[in-house]
């Protein structure tokens, strides 16, 4: 696992430094774009509206659109912001860990201490256990200033990133203004039907189906060749047959065994019919001995 960064925490005069990771891991099966015709892949260019040329992107710089004038922002105006530049997490309070809704949870990362703050960083994660509180904390990443909330986690600390305040919707649902009234027995066989669900939750017991099943079509259709050459899908090769047949490869090899073997039974049946016609009679006497010897002696020419 490697580091995204490095920071310190702090809260009061103590100073925890520490190495960013992140918590989390995509396995979604990433699928590409082709055309349906010959199976290249499909591009999409940086292309100016202007000039209309593609542009690399060490040419591009960000703007913001505001109305009927944009206003172009430069790296250097970005990066003189004093909050994006910051290094630390810092600690602004403590609070009760149910106090910290769920929604708000973005992006995880897992701090690990540099061996210089071992100490305060046991005594940090030691805190929020013993006192249950989480704590919120302010920081920077990738030029952006964060909120987040700094808990434990297998006897890690974790790092949580959370929305602002004003990035969550009012809960607004006309459709429950006027809640339907609910019988007293069908409350009673809905808390039959949680009562008989219980359970522990367990999140290794549960699979992306989807996902798997994804896979097994992937693999299956690889398996019968049902598959064209990647190198063709960029053009840098000839597209092979999309009928979905063999490998082009594997195509070559047996039409070449098959014209060997056919070769060699040709060869084969010529040298018999050569050994057979050679062979004198041994019942041959006389004229017709001679002229299977007559027979057997090249032709002079010339």
């Amino acid at each position: 696992m490697r580091a995204i960064g490095k920071r310190s925490i702090s809260f009061g005069l103590v100073s925890v430094p520490v190495k960013i990771y992140t918590a989390t891991q995509d396995h979604d099966i990433a699928l590409h774009q082709v055309h349906d015709e010959d199976h290249g892949r499909i591009r999409y260019e940086r292309r100016c509206e202007v000039c209309g040329k593609v542009v690399e992107f060490e040419h591009i710089e960000r703007a913001y659109d505001a109305g009927q004038r944009t206003i172009v922002l430069e790296d250097e105006d970005l990066a003189e912001l004093p909050a994006a530049s910051r290094d630390d997490i810092e600690v602004i309070e403590f609070v009760p860990s149910d106090q910290v809704d769920p929604i708000t949870f973005e992006r995880s990362y897992v701090l690990e201490p540099e061996k210089s703050g071992v100490k305060p960083y046991v005594l940090l994660r030691r805190t929020l256990e013993r006192t249950d509180r989480t704590a919120i904390v302010r920081f920077a990443l990738r030029q952006k200033t964060h909120l987040g909330a700094l808990r434990v986690r297998e006897g890690a600390l974790v790092l949580q990133q959370i929305m602002w305040a004003d990035e969550l919707r009012d809960i607004d649902l006309p459709a429950l203004d006027d809640p339907p009234r609910v019988s007293a027995k069908e409350q009673e066989l809905a808390d039959a039907l949680v009562h008989s669900l219980e359970a522990d939750f367990r999140p290794e017991e549960f699979r992306d189906e989807y996902r798997d099943q994804l896979q097994e079509l992937i693999d299956a259709k690889l398996e019968r060749g049902d598959s064209v050459d990647t190198a063709a899908t960029f053009g840098e090769a000839e597209p092979a047959d999309s009928g979905g047949g063999a490998p082009e490869g594997v195509i070559d090899l047996m039409e070449a065994l098959k014209r060997s073997v056919e070769k060699s039974r040709g060869a084969q049946g010529a040298k018999t019919k050569n050994r057979a016609a050679g062979k004198p009679k041994s019942a041959g006497t006389g004229k017709s001995a001679g002229k299977s010897k007559a027979a057997s002696k090249p032709k002079r020419t010339g």
